[in-house]
């Protein structure tokens, strides 16, 4: 876990957060999968963490309700969290192709922006469940927001996108998307 942290710190040069942030951010992510394992392998493995500027960002898919609130009540126990955002879902019994098309739509977006020039990709996380498109992260402006939203509608199989992206107060354009 440790590696996490020093590789999203060893990233900061290019994201639009601090130093700082970015320590505190991987920091938290890692005390929050700390006790997910410490109470369940299964929901270690089944729940994804993301952390941006102190938001936490659940994503995956759990055996019963009882869990999914679990993970958010142990998300909720680490220092320095100022929101968590649920997006765990409820098993369905997805096939491994449900899950093959998950990770096909993920890939899939991440390398559209990462060949896009005009995309700082890096400071983005896409997670997919059920063939819902998660988005969070930070966009250097308006016009970088479009273009990732165009991008995630070209995906084919997705069925729904969920966006917690904000707009940098560095940025230039600060109209809508």
């Amino acid at each position: 876990m440790l590696t996490g942290a020093g590789a999203e710190v060893g990233s900061a040069t290019m994201e639009e957060r601090s130093y700082s942030s970015i320590l505190d951010d991987a920091t938290i992510g890692t005390q929050i999968k700390g006790n997910l394992f410490n109470f369940s392998t299964s929901l270690f493995v089944d729940v994804n963490v993301t952390v941006k500027e102190g938001s936490v960002f659940l994503t995956g898919s759990v055996p019963t309700p009882k869990l999914r609130i679990q993970a958010i009540k142990i998300a909720w126990q680490s220092d320095g969290v100022r929101e968590v955002k649920n997006e765990i879902q409820i098993r369905d019994h997805s096939s491994l192709l449900d899950v093959a098309k998950d990770k096909w739509i993920s890939a899939k977006l991440r390398f559209k922006l990462t060949l896009d020039k005009e995309i700082r990709s890096i400071n983005y996380s896409i997670d997919t469940v059920n063939r819902h498109l998660y988005l969070m992260g930070i966009a250097t402006s308006a016009r970088e927001l479009k273009r990732v939203f165009a991008y995630a509608r070209s995906v084919r199989h997705v069925r729904k996108i969920v966006s917690y992206v904000r707009i940098s107060h560095k940025g230039n354009d600060k109209g809508p998307p």
